[in-house]
């Protein structure tokens, strides 16, 4: 073929531009595909969640770490501290990301079937790798990392296999573990970060209003969550109109739906008598917030069902009153413990008090040193944001079968708490008649 073509390309015949044309063709594609890295600032850079001095405040914080620890660099591959430094929360889908952090320079690592959107929303810049080779992500990082001797890195988060990788593509680093430092780092919140979770939670009580609306007898799980998403949704926007919309749900539980804390929706039908589960869950720019209660619609079926319930709504205003500055995550776990265990209810308890708030979702992210657990020694400071969220089940066949849980977010203050969620509890108001 070749040869046929060179000897058009001779004639005085329109052939030579024609095939001019097909070999700059393939040559340009070649040399595309071996592109292993590229630049693609897109557009504009856009509205970012938080001001330029929120983020510079997060990576002046996490530069005195790697100081002090002697880190040239750390590299971030999870979705929660890639977004907590660089306002950039990535969609895996079978690809990795990364964000490189040295004392001058804050990089995004991301895929190309991304193009520009990581560089619009990065405080810093991005780097993008191709498609073309097999691992070109670890070359991307070698190339932004260099001969960096003390690399940082989240063990928590880091596979056996990529580490084999990262091992390969930088032979002389020494690998140190930041994902319990920065941990830490995400566990005090700004003002800024408080501000938009207290946004969160009315958020979240449009959205148990909705569902509270939503409920009607044969209507099922899954439609009452769809009014309730909408709402939220539609108020993320007109409060955030700058913001990515992504991730809010709901969950809505009913009967036996309800004895997981996790359960997702289903196409079952609301009955006259049943227990429901309320979970509200806005999600504004990757950070978490929740209302969660217990309803019951129509009537409350049986004296046990009632008195199971207030119990539980009695651990959680005790829970309420214990959240302050200066007690450690254990105390309350334990005294709360006591509470259960006076009603012989200990032993129907499935999981911890509460929980941190901020860079968090049911896809990623968990601050595990801020859970009110018998085995966390945390002590809780002004600017943490907590649960409290107490929560029994009992089985099907047991009189009071069902799950029974109520949930508020409180701001630790200098002196105490604020109960940030405004949405009512108990029986008083969550027998729900329409």
């Amino acid at each position: 073929m070749f040869r046929v073509a060179k000897d058009l390309c001779t004639s005085r015949y329109v052939w030579r531009p024609v095939f001019q044309r097909w070999m700059s063709s393939v040559t340009g594609l070649k040399d595309h595909n071996q592109r292993r890295t590229m630049e693609c600032h897109n557009g504009e850079k856009v509205k970012p969640t938080f001001s330029a001095q929120e983020m510079q405040r997060r990576l002046d914080m996490l530069r005195v770490h790697m100081e002090t620890n002697q880190l040239d660099a750390c590299v971030f591959t999870s979705l929660h501290n890639i977004h907590y430094f660089s306002d950039f929360l990535y969609c895996q889908f079978g690809r990795q990301y990364g964000l490189v952090v040295t004392p001058t320079k804050t990089v995004s690592v991301s895929a190309g079937i991304d193009y520009g959107q990581p560089w619009r929303r990065t405080f810093g810049d991005n780097v993008v790798y191709t498609d073309w080779q097999r691992d070109n992500y670890f070359y991307a990082v070698k190339t932004l990392v260099g001969d960096a001797k003390n690399v940082g890195f989240e063990f928590d988060f880091v596979s056996l296999d990529n580490h084999r990788k990262f091992s390969d593509a930088l032979p002389n680093a020494n690998f140190v573990d930041v994902g319990q430092a920065t941990m830490r780092m995400r566990m005090l919140k700004s003002q800024e970060e408080i501000d938009l979770i207290r946004n969160g939670a009315r958020i979240a009580d449009l959205g148990g209003e909705a569902v509270v609306k939503a409920i009607k007898e044969d209507t099922a799980e899954y439609e009452v969550a769809l009014a309730s998403t909408d709402v939220m949704v539609r108020e993320i926007a007109a409060t955030y109109p700058h913001t990515e919309i992504r991730d809010t749900w709901t969950w809505f539980q009913t009967g036996v739906n309800t004895d997981g804390g996790h359960n997702p929706v289903t196409t079952r039908r609301i009955q006259k008598g049943d227990i429901i589960s309320l979970n509200c869950f806005p999600m504004i720019a990757g950070y978490y917030t929740a209302l969660e209660r217990t309803l019951f619609y129509d009537h409350v079926p049986t004296d046990r069902h009632m008195e199971i319930w207030e119990v539980n709504c009695k651990v959680h205003r005790r829970g309420l009153e214990l959240i302050k500055p200066g007690v450690r995550c254990s105390e309350i776990a334990k005294e709360l413990n006591e509470l259960f265990l006076q009603h012989n209810l200990l032993k129907y308890r499935t999981f911890g008090y509460g929980h941190s708030f901020g860079v968090l979702c049911h896809y990623y992210g968990r601050e595990a040193g801020l859970e009110i657990r018998e085995d966390v020694e945390t002590v809780l400071q002004p600017n943490m944001v907590v649960s409290m969220e107490p929560m029994v089940t009992i089985p099907e066949g047991e009189p009071g079968a069902g799950g029974y849980r109520e949930h508020n977010i409180l701001v630790v203050m200098e002196t105490g708490s604020e109960d940030i969620t405004k949405f009512p509890f108990g029986p008083e108001k969550n027998v729900i008649k329409n």
